[in-house]
């Protein structure tokens, strides 16, 4: 039973925790298109987003993150063999990880009144992690009855498509 327990609330943590990427890169975007703006406008809305970005980034995301961590090792010992399909599932996690320390550099940044990527890299970054999202629930979902080849067609697939409707809604912004 304990499993079980120890299971939901690794599904609520990792569900929290992608709330918080997915926003934050929102919350980033936004950030970055205040340089565009005149003052005071830019100084007011970049003082309200630095602001919603930390308390997003240390009130949810992070705990998050590692509440994630400490209820998915706790899983862990229920296996006496780790299968090659969590082993899949961990090396993503590890990306997802890394994405979320790259994500800490640009909350930095902005914290201290840095903007070193454009609105565009921005969004395109915020789709990163919807790849990882697919690619973890794929993996968790199908275990071993997936295969490797259509998974790695459909990963490349998705990205694709999640890049044409980033250039397609930039061009929607410019008309």
């Amino acid at each position: 039973m304990s499993f079980l327990y120890l299971k939901s609330l690794h599904i609520i943590f990792v569900v929290t925790w992608f709330a918080g990427l997915f926003y934050i890169v929102r919350l980033f975007v936004y950030y970055a298109e205040t340089a565009q703006k005149p003052e005071p406008e830019k100084s007011i809305l970049q003082t309200q987003f630095a602001l919603m970005q930390k308390r997003l980034w240390y009130g949810i995301t992070w705990p998050s993150a590692v509440l994630t961590v400490i209820m998915g090792l706790s899983l862990l010992h229920y296996y006496p063999e780790i299968p090659g399909w969590l082993w899949a599932k961990l090396g993503f996690v590890a990306g997802l990880l890394a994405y979320h320390l790259y994500c800490h550099r640009i909350f930095q940044q902005h914290q201290r009144g840095e903007i070193q990527q454009s609105s565009t890299q921005l969004r395109i970054w915020n789709e990163v992690a919807t790849l990882f999202l697919v690619a973890i629930v794929f993996l968790v979902v199908m275990k071993s009855g997936l295969n490797a080849t259509w998974g790695v067609v459909g990963f490349i697939g998705l990205s694709v498509v999640l890049m044409l409707a980033i250039l397609a809604y930039k061009k929607l912004r410019k008309a």
